[in-house]
């Protein structure tokens, strides 16, 4: 497709492309440690597991009240000998014999004889004597063994993200240690004489680097090593060095500027003179100008310098890629419709990814705002943002009240 903004020469490649590319050219990092349950949170699961005991282990109540057996259960109103109680963790001792029931909580294992839980609130005690009501129901309440997972079933399969309820299912079985795949290494850094530290004045020309921040935040995540390799100015010989030494060290290397078409841009001259350039430039909104290569084994990004640019482009290109590598099952992005209360402006050729505050009616329904202007250096548009608006390739614009495709922000945090 032709972007009708940037006269190129020729036509870029879609995003829808650019992701099928980098899909087919990335292949999942090799590697496995043993961690203890504790600290495997976020990590992918190498290998399935599978219990070794029944969950439920015993048979136990589900909730307080009293145990019985259904052959004492009478058609009318009847009472039963208080026997005894059976605590969680501490069982009822002895057979419950006929006209007997026993004090039971929550969790606590069933004599063998008893089938039928009343729950207390529908009985009266009477000291060693326990009142049941007419319509007395059998077998109720009660957990049986292996009703949730039976001995040998697959509590999880591999890969899974782990979360914290994943955690407490292998907990349960008695699971204290885990192999998960070893985590992906990962370097980033910016590029561009006009960046000054935080802290230092900024001179004629200068802008303080947002980006370095930015990729801090996104790349949290239990799965990746992460390294702030700090700013790199518009040096062909310093960049290069950087990268031939990262890319001994790292799995992936992300970098932010200096991928345009100006005379300092050097980031593709750059990977080409050092790897392997797979494309450059893609027909998106922010973020066209995108380098994807590699440097012997070690995968390469290079993001635009606008701080919008890197938030779209990371999120949409980088993240899906970063995941691969790690292992971790591929996510379609949840995409909901919504009609938008404001008139958007887009010219044809590029997919947009505008910023948008997504809110719900009474009714339901999903509205869409603009959350301002559009810049691609405008980050407090982006902030005050919590979905992006995604506007097809051939998108003329959007009037208020036509219905839009929106991607809530909350999915990619």
């Amino acid at each position: 497709m032709i972007d009708a903004c940037s006269q190129e020469a020729k036509p870029l490649l879609s995003l829808e492309e650019a992701l099928e590319q980098i899909n087919a050219a990335v292949q999942p990092v090799i590697g496995t440690e043993i961690l203890a349950l504790k600290d495997a949170l976020g990590r992918i699961l190498a290998q399935s597991i599978h219990s070794g005991i029944d969950i439920p282990h015993d048979r136990n109540a589900a909730m307080d009240g009293y145990a019985l057996s259904s052959k004492d259960i009478g058609s009318d109103a009847f009472e039963l000998e208080l026997a005894g109680t059976s605590w969680a963790g501490r069982p009822f001792e002895g057979n419950l014999l006929p006209g007997q029931c026993i004090r039971i909580f929550t969790g606590a294992v069933l004599p063998e004889q008893a089938d039928s839980v009343v729950m207390q609130e529908r009985v009266k005690s009477d000291g060693q004597t326990v009142h049941f009501s007419a319509g007395t129901q059998a077998y109720q309440n009660i957990r049986a063994i292996g009703e949730d997972v039976s001995r040998g079933d697959c509590l999880l399969a591999s890969p899974k993200k782990l979360t914290p309820t994943d955690l407490g299912l292998l907990a349960s079985a008695g699971i204290d240690e885990i192999a998960v795949k070893r985590t992906l290494r990962i370097a980033f850094l910016s590029t561009g004489d006009e960046l000054t530290a935080l802290g230092q004045p900024l001179k004629p020309g200068q802008i303080y680097d947002s980006n370095r921040y930015i990729l801090s935040g996104l790349l949290v995540d239990p799965c990746y090593h992460i390294a702030d390799l700090g700013v790199i100015p518009d040096n062909k010989e310093k960049l290069q060095d950087s990268f031939r030494q990262a890319a001994e060290d790292y799995d992936v290397i992300i970098t932010t500027g200096g991928a345009s078409v100006g005379e300092a841009d050097f980031i593709q001259e750059t990977l080409a003179s050092c790897g392997q350039v797979n494309f450059w430039k893609i027909a998106m909104k922010p973020g066209k100008p995108l380098a994807f290569g590699k440097i012997g084994n070690c995968y390469f990004f290079g993001l635009p310098g606008n701080p919008v640019a890197v938030v779209a482009t990371f999120q949409q290109i980088v993240a899906p890629a970063l995941k691969r590598l790690a292992g971790a099952p591929t996510t379609q992005a949840l995409r909901l419709r919504a009609t938008s209360t404001s008139t958007l402006k887009k010219a044809p050729g590029r997919q947009e990814f505008q910023r948008g505050i997504l809110a719900q009616d009474n009714n339901g329904g999903f509205l869409v705002t603009s959350s301002g202007k559009q810049g691609s250096h405008m980050l407090s548009s982006i902030s005050q943002a919590n979905c992006y608006i995604v506007l097809p390739a051939a998108c003329t614009g959007i009037q208020a009240g036509e219905t839009v495709i929106v991607e809530p922000f909350s999915l990619f945090i």
